[in-house]
Parts: C-alpha cells; structure tokens; sequence
C-alpha cells in the first residue's frame, strides 16, 4: 500500500499499469471516486484501459484508506519546507475544509508531488463535480475528461434539508457490526444500482462507507449538495473548455440522467451518453457498454 503526503493528509494512491513495448510513456489517467467510497470501484475499468494508459488512483481525503485530517507527526514547517511556494502551501495547509473546490487544489497537489503535469480524468459522482472544478481551476494540466453521473440541479429548501438531516443521521449510524448481517450489502447498494454487480463490490462498498472519516462525509453531504452547489455548478459547466464526456445512467435515482442531459446542453465541449439499462455505477452495471463507449469517445477526439 502507498502513502504520499498532501498538503499534511495522509492520501492512499496506487498505480495499475503494464510496461509499454514503446519507448515513449503513456498518458496518465486519474481516477476520482464519489462520496463515501474509495478508489477500488475503479480499479476494474482501470485494468481494462492500462494497455492505453498509465493509470493513476487515490482515495479522496477522508475516504477509503486516506486520512482526513493532517497527521499528528505532521509540522507545518515540513509542509513549507517541500512546498515550490511555502506561503501558499502554509495557508493551504492551514485551512483545509470540505469544500469541493478544495478537493480539486488537493488533486492539483497530487499530481505536483508526482509530477504529473497533465492526465485525462475519469470521475464519478461528487468526484465528478470536484473533477469538473480541477477542469477550470487547471485546464492546462487536463487533457480530456470522462465525467459519470454528475449533472446539475435546482435548489429546492425543503428537500435539501431532509436531505441533510437524513444524510446526517446515515452518517452517524454507522456501526461497524453492519458488515457482518446477512445480505446486508444487497440492501445498501439496491438504490445504486438497477443490475447486480458482483459481492465482492458489493462489500467493498459498505466496508468503504462504514470507515469514511466522520467529518469528511459529513463535511461533504452539506457541501456538495446545496444552494451554492446548485448555483455554481451549472456556471462550471459552461466555463469546461477541454474535450468532455459526461455518461449518465438511464435508471440513476441518486442523479438522474436528465441532470446530466441539462448539463451537457450548457457547453458544446461536452458530449453526452446514457448507458441503458444501468443507474449509478454504469462502469460497473455494464462494463463492455461503458468502457466501448469511453474508447470511442477518446479515439474520436484524438483524431480532431
């Protein structure tokens, strides 16, 4: 397991990847997860495209196997001290939040201590929406993006607040005997999914979300879902200039598939599709339909 250290957190990361019979590298491709999971939801697609790509996955601060806070051996005068811009990297440091936008200057420092100057990204869900913010923030550094179940959507009072106050009681009712009831993995993943997808996902699923960091996922339910989210995000689609494919599952009830039509319609940059016959975890529902539709999209825009 490897370990690097981003702006003083712990981040878990791996690469999957094969030697290339060429000597010139492969482009990289980051993987960004949603909310409450980690990075091994990915690591299936990633194996189908690492004869293309070198590809590159991490657990988002707080989630899957990454802290969500600075460690206690970590001294701001370490950070400063490995930091290009030590004034920049102190404050950073200093004011970590759940703030999407913040996740995004964590994936930027990411690819900075692994010199990486430019990817394709490939999210899903909130990753997408922290994706979409990395694709403004650092349009240079992206080379095209594949966003999965991200849309937009109007601010409505009530329903984001029953969403919160459900979403807070979910977050604090998570007893780590849950994993051991029968069959309870079926139950938690019934509203992501319309086609079964192997237990063992299944399971890492729950395991994920009975070890996200308490105040990382609750952190990020206020943050992702709300006024300010459904005012900015339409505002961030229109601004995305790089190659963009946004896939949506036909059945999603976490962000159906019109929220993701809506969004595409804002910026002819983005290209959409909608998987049938799957809901929130399209690359997992249907993997030969999923990954035939990111090849043809990524060939199609190579040859422009």
């Amino acid at each position: 397991m490897s370990y690097i250290n981003v702006r003083g957190v712990e981040h878990y990361y791996e690469w999957i990847r094969k030697p290339s019979i060429i000597s010139q590298p492969k482009p990289v491709m980051v993987f960004v997860h949603g909310w409450a999971g980690s990075s091994r939801y990915w690591q299936s697609t990633a194996t189908a495209l690492l004869e293309e790509f070198d590809c590159l996955l991490y657990d988002l601060r707080g989630f899957g196997r990454s802290r969500g806070k600075p460690t206690a051996v970590t001294k701001a005068s370490e950070v400063v001290a490995e930091s290009d811009s030590p004034q920049e990297e102190l404050q950073a440091f200093t004011q970590l939040t759940y703030e999407l936008e913040e996740y995004a200057h964590d994936l930027a420092a990411l690819l900075n201590q692994l010199q990486i100057q430019r990817a394709y990204i490939h999210a899903h869900s909130m990753g997408a929406s922290i994706a979409t913010l990395f694709i403004n923030r650092y349009p240079e550094r992206v080379e095209k993006a594949i966003l999965t179940c991200s849309g937009v959507f109007e601010y409505d009072e009530k329903a984001f607040a029953a969403f919160h106050k459900f979403g807070s009681y979910v977050v604090k009712f998570r007893p780590q005997w849950l994993a051991k009831i029968p069959l309870v993995d079926r139950m938690f993943m019934a509203r992501f999914l319309h086609r079964p997808i192997p237990t063992a996902e299944r399971r890492a699923f729950l395991q994920d979300f009975l070890l996200a960091d308490y105040e990382a996922a609750l952190g990020t339910i206020f943050t992702s879902v709300s006024k300010a989210a459904a005012e900015l995000m339409p505002q961030e689609f229109t601004k995305i200039t790089v190659p963009t494919l946004l896939v949506s599952g036909e059945y999603d009830k976490i962000i159906p598939a019109e929220m993701g039509r809506q969004a595409a319609k804002l910026n002819q940059a983005v290209e959409y599709v909608m998987i049938p016959g799957t809901a929130h975890f399209p690359m997992l529902e249907d993997a030969p339909t999923y990954l035939q539709r990111v090849r043809e999209f990524l060939s199609r825009v190579n040859s422009q």
